[in-house]
């Protein structure tokens, strides 16, 4: 088994692509705090115009990663080729799920795709402090939500995002 330390981001690469950017682009930056390990830095397919090629990459970068991160845009829940794949395969591996709203949204809303819509996961608006604290605090939430049997979506409280700043 692959040792489990990236997080994977799956978005529309479309339209949600400096989402994705800005994220990493927070990481290289010394003023924030923000840092992951991008399960994208991983196996770049050769053969990128071949479908079950891309798959077969995306496949190992989610096999060693520990959280998926997903930015709900304005076209996400329509994407069926890449994106509902990757959420099902990210369901499979019961990786925990950060939905995040680039809409603004503190709470899973009629964007959420449809596939991770009644499945446990937690939403939190696109910010940088609050993705850091979803990506780190999410994990140990979700397992205890397994443990409990608890599933569907979370959202954090008001508190904390005045903790945060925000």
């Amino acid at each position: 088994m692959a040792y489990r330390n990236k997080t994977y981001i799956c978005f529309d690469g479309d339209t949600d692509m400096r989402h994705y950017r800005l994220m990493t682009a927070w990481v290289e930056n010394k003023n924030f705090s923000f840092d992951f390990h991008n399960a994208h830095d991983l196996n770049y397919a050769r053969d990128s115009s071949q479908e079950e090629s891309i798959k077969r990459q995306l496949r190992a970068r989610l096999a060693n990663s520990k959280l998926f991160v997903v930015l709900i845009g304005e076209k996400t829940k329509l994407l069926t080729k890449f994106v509902k794949w990757e959420m099902e395969a990210a369901l499979k591996l019961d990786l925990p799920i950060v939905g995040v709203n680039l809409n603004g949204s503190r709470s899973i809303d009629d964007r959420c795709p449809p596939k991770i819509k009644s499945e446990l996961a937690v939403y939190v608006p696109f910010g940088a402090r609050i993705i850091e604290y979803a990506m780190t605090n999410w994990p140990a939430n979700h397992l205890s939500c397994r443990q409990q049997n608890q599933t569907g979506a979370f959202h954090y409280s008001e508190a904390i995002y005045k903790r945060l700043g925000l």
